[in-house]
């Protein structure tokens, strides 16, 4: 883990982390998808190694009966996932958006979720360990009905 930095593309919002993951995943569910366009990217980080600039401009909305997604109200730039359900939402941890990093140098692609979701139009390359919803779903501790 090292210190990266990033921001969303209008510059209003800035962020600092302390200790990064060099590990990233992807996200095929439906509302990522909707939200992104294509699958969520993202790290997961520990909230207390995160600095914010710009919080002012930093919107948020709840956006399943266990998560929020965050994003900057002056771009649009989709900037985080978080638990607010379930075992994840304790853990002091939220999923980063890896496209607002200023340098991915070094960080690998590792999984996979929603990957029964995941459109037959597109593929990554390569291997990694992928989930289907369900699976995804146990491993957050939340039930196989969770919305």
């Amino acid at each position: 883990m090292s210190e990266r930095q990033g921001g969303c593309m209008c510059g209003a919002v800035r962020f600092r982390v302390a200790q990064a993951p060099a590990t990233f995943g992807a996200c095929h569910c439906e509302m990522c998808r909707r939200w992104t366009g294509s699958a969520f990217l993202a790290t997961t980080v520990a909230e207390d190694a995160l600095s914010w600039e710009g919080e002012a401009q930093i919107r948020t909305l709840q956006s399943s009966d266990w998560a929020e997604r965050a994003w900057c109200k002056r771009c649009g730039s989709i900037l985080y996932f978080r638990f607010t359900d379930g075992p994840r939402a304790q853990d002091g941890t939220i999923d980063l958006s890896v496209g607002l990093f200023d340098d991915l140098s070094g960080m690998e692609f590792t999984s996979e979720i929603y990957i029964d979701h995941k459109p037959a139009a597109y593929a990554y390359a390569g291997e990694r360990k992928r989930l289907t919803r369900n699976e995804a779903l146990a491993r957050f501790g939340l039930p196989g009905d969770a919305q």
